[in-house]
């Protein structure tokens, strides 16, 4: 502690005394400075904390995965809409096939099998074998469209004939017509003549079978055919085919082939729809020729 001296006295008093306790002097209250410790502030950077580019580096992350969820999303979604078209129009195939379903069209055979009894003539019978029938095709007829239009139908012929020991075989590479009028009233319209005792079809069959003897009745019968082709095709080694693009409409299934000493020939009403049509015909029975000329045996 410090020590003043008294003014008065000479004695030595407390530096915090108000009055020297030996003669009573009144001292001045003592002056204490009191110093402000002021904490010295850090100088503020300029721009922004840490803590906001950490703040928006967070944000930006799950913005970023915000967007990726959404793609994947949308990718999902499309997929599923992808996948419910494809079973919607798996769904409405079968509503397509009832609109336009295959029709199966019964043929019957146009001929019998009973035998021909052919009239003897002048000229000699040469027994052809077996062979290729082939009737002019008309500038019109066609069996393939280059475009497939929905409103046209497909015609799938299977041809088959029994021979007279009742076996069935197809009817390998020949050619079937669709003609617009039938095989009869086609050579009616010509003004020809059948084979004596023969009607105009069997007058047909017996001069394919024997061109040699009936060749005039032949190529008068092929030249009235011609006009009246719409549509031809070709079997194959299955007795099948198929005609393409055909136009919905009534026709004449026409064919012949000939074995040995008969024949066959088709001359059906068909009627043909849009898309698929079967013809199903029926194994045609041969036309057996019985020749009771001494020359043509």
């Amino acid at each position: 502690m410090s020590l003043i001296i008294c003014p008065d006295c000479g004695h030595e008093v407390s530096a915090v005394a108000t009055k020297c306790p030996n003669c009573g002097h009144p001292f001045t209250a003592p002056v204490i400075e009191r110093k402000v410790v002021v904490a010295n502030t850090p100088p503020r950077e300029e721009g922004l904390p840490t803590w906001a580019f950490v703040l928006f580096g967070v944000i930006g992350v799950a913005l970023l995965f915000a967007v990726f969820l959404f793609v994947t999303r949308s990718n999902q979604d499309e997929s599923a809409d992808s996948n419910i078209n494809v079973n919607l129009a798996a769904k409405r195939t079968p509503e397509i096939h009832e609109k336009t379903p295959s029709q199966t069209v019964s043929v019957a055979p146009a001929t019998g099998s009973q035998p021909v009894s052919v009239p003897s003539g002048s000229a000699p019978v040469s027994s052809a074998p077996s062979s290729v029938t082939t009737v002019p095709s008309s500038p019109n007829s066609s069996t393939i469209v280059p475009k497939e239009m929905s409103d046209k139908g497909m015609v799938t012929i299977d041809a088959k004939i029994e021979t007279p020991k009742g076996a069935v075989q197809s009817v390998r590479a020949e050619k079937f017509y669709l003609l617009d009028d039938s095989l009869d009233s086609i050579l009616s319209r010509a003004n020809l003549e059948p084979i004596e005792g023969q009607t105009l079809v069997n007058s047909f069959g017996l001069s394919v079978l024997y061109p040699s003897r009936y060749g005039e009745f032949n190529r008068e019968a092929l030249n009235a055919i011609k006009s009246h082709i719409k549509y031809n095709v070709l079997t194959d080694s299955n007795g099948k085919a198929q005609l393409k693009e055909v136009k919905p409409d009534s026709y004449y299934l026409f064919g012949v082939t000939k074995s040995g000493n008969a024949f066959a020939v088709w001359d059906s009403p068909v009627t043909i729809q849009t898309g698929q049509n079967i013809l199903n015909l029926s194994p045609q029975k041969l036309t057996e020729v019985e020749n009771n000329s001494a020359e043509d045996e």
